[in-house]
This record gives structure tokens, sequence and C-alpha cells, in this order.
């Protein structure tokens, strides 16, 4: 399942025909959002809540919308490139590029519950 995983992290990182050292503020803010959700969907899912209103399937995985609640979003850049290892006890280690973890943080700011902010 984890191979799986990352295959289709893989695939969904760079859209065809892209340049990979493309500065991410050169990519439209949609291309993020559609990155980073679909890395959401492929790395995240399995555990956290990762949209407006579903709920965390694994009981410790906080849901995404409400991250800005315990932490500012963007602080979770350099974990997130250096390799997270926090998060519930049987969270897998992920270590992102720095065009996926902009990806992912667009996106995840883009759900956040507006009382949070």
């Amino acid at each position: 399942m984890l191979a799986l995983g990352i295959g289709a992290f893989v695939a969904c990182g760079a859209p065809a025909g892209s340049d990979e050292s493309q500065p991410q503020s050169d990519i439209p803010r949609q291309e993020r959002l559609g990155q980073g959700e679909a890395i959401a969907e492929n790395l995240c899912a399995s555990c956290h809540a990762i949209d407006r209103t579903d709920e965390s399937p694994h009981p410790d995985a906080i849901p995404f919308r409400v991250l800005s609640r315990k932490y500012p979003v963007r602080s979770l850049a350099e974990p997130l490139s250096k390799g997270i290892i926090v998060g519930h006890p049987d969270m897998p280690e992920w270590q992102f590029e720095p065009r996926h973890v902009e990806s992912l943080l667009t996106y995840i700011e883009s759900i956040q519950d507006p009382q949070d902010i």
C-alpha cells in the first residue's frame, strides 16, 4: 500500500511536460492546489481528514482543515522538507521536495476553517 501511495505521489508531482526546476511561484495557484490535493489524497488520506468535512480515519491524526489551530500552516514547510516524523505514533516518515511542500501547504491553507485563520 505504501508503495502505491509513493508511486501515485511521484506520478502526480509534476505536470506532464513541466520543468521540475521551475520556481513554485511561477506555477499557477490552481495547479498548486490540484497538486497539493493529489498529494494529500495519495499519501495522507488513509489517516487524515483532507477536506473541509470528512473525519480522520485514524483517531490520532489531526484533520488537515484544523491544522492552523495548532500550528501556523507555513511553519510545517521545514519539517515536511526535512522529513516529518511527528504526528500520530504510526505516521510514516515523509520527506517532500520543495515544490511538493509548497503545493501541499497551498492546499492545506485553502481548506482551513475560516474561524481558525
